[in-house]
């Protein structure tokens, strides 16, 4: 009976030690969180049932991806692994590897984004030192995985650097766009804009501020560009997002080319706007509309985080 009850023992000991080893990683690598779904429903609405079963999926690829010590271990955790490899250690080679601790993030609030190829789930966090992130996640091959590009507001070169004249003549770029003089130039044939590098965990700041851009209204990307602000204005939001815009009131996302043209003895460089590819900042297909749908703005206090 001694043996029988030392043996039993020592096997419930071995399940406990495997439960902790298991599960306490993986708690280790997890964000802490506060709030669940954000969308108002009960489990009948099949939207809120929806994102409340992905979350938890999302949570552990943003810790696991925080957790990564290198571009080449994050990889695993993001959208199309294979494609942005290289874009990742370009990246990196030019800025700072985003360092959190995922045990000190804190989940405030979600949604589900109605995109093209299927929805994915927007989310939002603050860390301890202040920093606010806007993750996006896709399911890709059955696993919900970190849109990158969004979540590091990738551009080709340090946009710095390249209003400066350094890098390549023309490039590829996530930028706040804000309109100057509207009133003043509302009846004007062109649309004065300025552009913005969004700085990380700080929405509500901005970076070094490009020169005046003219772009002609009737053009395709004044067009373009005046249903966005007008959108903006509106208070809707892309892709049926329910989550208030983080970005200045004046400002639009956008996804751009921009060329640099060589300085003159009398001028400094000045800059031209080769295409707008897209008024946000998520990584998808050619064939998405750069202009996406919008929802229509929520009722205030109606998307508050539950627990």
């Amino acid at each position: 009976m001694i043996k029988i009850v030392l043996g039993w023992l020592l096997m419930m000991g071995l399940i406990v030690f495997a439960v902790r080893f298991i599960w306490g990683g993986d708690a280790e690598r997890t964000p802490a969180t506060s709030a669940a779904a954000t969308m108002k429903g009960t489990t009948g609405d099949e939207s809120f049932v929806q994102l409340n079963q992905a979350l938890p999926a999302c949570y552990a690829a943003l810790g696991r991806f925080l957790n990564a010590g290198t571009p080449e271990e994050r990889n695993q955790f993001v959208l199309n692994p294979v494609a942005t490899a290289g874009r990742m250690a370009r990246f990196y080679d030019l800025n700072p590897l985003t360092r959190l601790d995922p045990k000190t993030l804190t989940n405030t609030t979600n949604t589900l984004l109605n995109l093209p190829a299927g929805q994915a789930v927007e989310s939002r966090w603050l860390a301890a030192d202040g920093r606010a992130l806007n993750c996006v996640f896709v399911q890709q091959n059955g696993e919900w995985r970190l849109d990158w590009e969004h979540f590091a507001r990738y551009c080709d070169y340090p946009w710095s650097l390249f209003l400066s004249g350094a890098g390549e003549t023309e490039l590829e770029f996530r930028l706040l766009a804000r309109e100057r003089l509207v009133k003043e130039r509302s009846e004007a044939s062109h649309m004065s804009l300025v552009f913005y590098a969004p700085r990380f965990g700080y929405p509500e700041q901005t970076g070094v501020p490009s020169p005046e851009f003219l772009i002609r209204r009737d053009s395709p990307d004044g067009q373009l560009l005046t249903a966005a602000f007008k959108q903006q204005e509106q208070g809707l939001t892309p892709f049926g997002s329910k989550l208030a815009s983080l970005d200045a009131p004046d400002m639009i996302r956008v996804r751009v080319r921009i060329r640099r043209l060589p300085a003159t003895a009398d001028s400094a460089h000045a800059f031209e706007l080769v295409s707008v590819l897209a008024c946000h900042w998520l990584t998808l297909s050619d064939t998405t509309p750069a202009l996406p749908p919008s929802a229509p703005p929520s009722a205030p206090g109606s998307a508050p985080a539950s627990n």
